[in-house]
């Protein structure tokens, strides 16, 4: 039977239950965090965290899908400590989250640097997902990248990074993008060009846009629509994601669609206290609580809403045999 790696150890496929497919636990500075601890107490934020995520929990969530990778602040020990209190499954992932250049540990080395040589990403990348992450048994299960606004030097090395790592595991790849700026498409190029195939493939934060027809073309060359950001009112009005969901959900296209907010119990973006008063509907309940009752009345049908919530994300941690 297929298993997929989570923090807790892997779990298998079938059991991963109602899954929301783009959901941070943390997103911090490690460096700040670390050299200006007034700005962090560890106990209370692994304490918040543990009651957000019981409270997921609670709304029938049995899986969350943790995209946090290098340069977002991932501290694996730290998030297997909090779901040793909650009774979810989280599922990591390895990558390099960057919208320019690639961090100075990799400018001197790999490939178009001055000292050449194989791409050092991949080597890191392969030992997440088949040794452990940072010396612990947690391996992660898929892997994330990132593409804002343009194509840059520093991002297309991570591409093609995370899609020789895909070749040699076979786990699945998410990719932050920008549907404005129409970054999905240059995504699935690069990855189409690597020789990925785009069915294992997630292009996040599609949400944030209504045009039917840019979302169309990445379902056309065949990647998933990450539906992903729930809340970020200020990107897109939730009324109008709701309305874009249930219009492809009209045209047959649920199998081609993954929910989730994009939230975190804590991100160190924001100044304490911006998050809820200018995006208050930014958490994690918020799918469960007004978005899954709005898409019922739009016309999404159980069926559909199973197909997003339970059997997309399923059928993306399959791996080929």
């Amino acid at each position: 039977m297929a298993t997929v790696e989570t923090v807790r150890g892997p779990v298998p496929v079938e059991d991963l239950g109602t899954v929301l497919m783009h959901e941070h636990v943390f997103v911090l500075n490690e460096e700040i965090r670390r050299n200006y601890p007034h700005l962090w107490d560890e106990e209370a934020q692994v304490e918040s965290a543990v009651r957000r995520l019981k409270a997921l929990k609670d709304r029938g969530v049995d899986t969350i899908v943790d995209p946090t990778v290098l340069g977002l602040g991932r501290d694996i020990e730290r998030v297997a400590r909090i779901n040793a209190q909650v009774d979810l499954n989280i599922v990591p992932a390895t990558g390099l989250y960057t919208y320019n250049d690639v961090p100075f540990f990799f400018s001197m080395h790999g490939p178009g640097t001055p000292l050449g040589g194989d791409e050092p990403m991949v080597e890191l990348f392969v030992r997440d997902i088949t040794d452990g992450i940072a010396g612990t048994p947690i391996k992660a299960a898929f892997l994330k990248c990132a593409i804002e606004d343009a194509l840059t030097p520093g991002v297309e090395r991570v591409l093609h990074a995370v899609a020789e790592t895909h070749h040699r595991t076979g786990v699945p790849i998410t990719v932050h993008t920008n549907p404005n700026r129409g970054t999905g498409l240059v995504a699935q190029r690069v990855l189409r060009e690597r020789g990925v195939d785009l069915g294992k493939v997630v292009i996040g934060h599609s949400g944030d846009t209504t045009d039917l027809d840019y979302l169309r073309h990445v379902i056309d060359a065949g990647s998933y629509l990450g539906m992903d950001r729930f809340g970020l009112d200020f990107l897109l009005p939730g009324d109008q994601r709701i309305a874009t969901v249930a219009a492809l959900a009209a045209q047959g296209l649920s199998d081609r669609m993954v929910l989730a907010h994009d939230a975190s119990c804590h991100i160190d973006w924001l100044r304490p206290g911006v998050r809820e008063q200018a995006m208050p509907n930014w958490h994690y309940t918020h799918l469960h609580d007004d978005v899954i009752p709005a898409l019922r009345e739009a016309g999404v049908t159980e069926d559909q809403l199973t197909t997003m919530l339970v059997e997309n994300p399923r059928r993306y941690f399959t791996r080929d045999s």
